[in-house]
């Protein structure tokens, strides 16, 4: 498949009735825009192909799915408008992410690490929109108090994991697809539990939004193992983040390169 055959199959998909596409063959974009919102998004289509040669009508499912639920968030915004008493929860993405909405307003944000950066998302569902600067006066909250809601809320969803064993070294895998699973790495609570059970080194990696990834890594096979599954993950991922882990030491997230021959960085805890 192509590009012309996707955008092609995406029209097909989506239908004329409520949007308009234009298609920028020099960028491979597609814009779709909502003729009655007067809102529109842009899909980058080489990431979508590579998603598709590897899952076929699966990633086309969600790459549908993402778009009706980000268009029905706009509707449900420009029903409803906006309530202080909606959820409001931080959202991780690559510091390589648009800081500004299509209008041109910059999105409230903090710094996280040398990769990725904290968005603040206000939910609707199934389902977020990106708090930015114009919405702040109909919220009547201010940018430290959005912060915090956020703070508190991410400590409040809940963890489970999936563990498994791979030549000697244990990876746990938050996957609840609720939207947040990328945002539990700021649950400092959550962090500190799994160190604590931590033998060798342990590494946090977030590749794309809908999974985080806990490494006990305890042999230089780990980080061979790691850095393949977390390329793999970053590219299938419908939102990716970041390939690079980070090593997580006395509260802190550092950004580690993975290569083959690497070692692990401290002895196993005395048992």
């Amino acid at each position: 498949m192509d590009s012309n055959q996707l955008v092609t199959l995406l029209k097909t998909r989506l239908g004329d009735a409520r949007f308009t596409y234009e298609y920028d063959k020099k960028q491979d974009k597609l814009r779709l825009n909502h003729t009655k919102l007067g809102h529109g998004m842009e899909l980058s289509l080489p990431g979508i192909l590579t998603k598709y040669n590897e899952k076929q009508d699966a990633a086309l499912d969600e790459v549908i799915y993402t778009i009706e639920q980000t268009f029905s968030a706009m509707e449900q915004e420009k029903e409803q408008g906006f309530s202080a008493t909606t959820q409001i929860y931080p959202v991780i993405r690559a510091t390589s992410f648009p800081q500004s909405s299509k209008e041109g307003h910059a999105f409230i944000t903090t710094e996280h690490t040398a990769e990725t950066r904290i968005f603040y998302g206000l939910d609707v569902g199934r389902t977020y929109r990106f708090i930015d600067e114009s919405m702040l006066d109909e919220l009547q909250l201010t940018v430290e108090q959005i912060r915090e809601m956020a703070r508190f809320s991410v400590k409040q969803l809940p963890v489970t994991y999936k563990k498994d064993e791979v030549a000697g070294n244990q990876f746990y895998f938050v996957n609840a697809n609720d939207g947040y699973d990328a945002s539990r790495i700021l649950n400092e609570g959550f962090l500190k539990d799994m160190h604590a059970q931590i033998e060798g080194d342990m590494t946090v990696s977030v590749p794309h939004q809908d999974v985080l990834i806990i490494g006990d890594i305890r042999n230089e096979t780990g980080y061979d193992v790691l850095a393949q599954m977390t390329m793999h993950f970053f590219t299938v991922g419908t939102v990716p983040i970041t390939s690079l882990s980070f090593i997580y030491e006395d509260g802190e997230l550092e950004p580690i390169f993975i290569l083959a021959k690497n070692r692990v960085k401290k002895e196993k805890k005395e048992s």
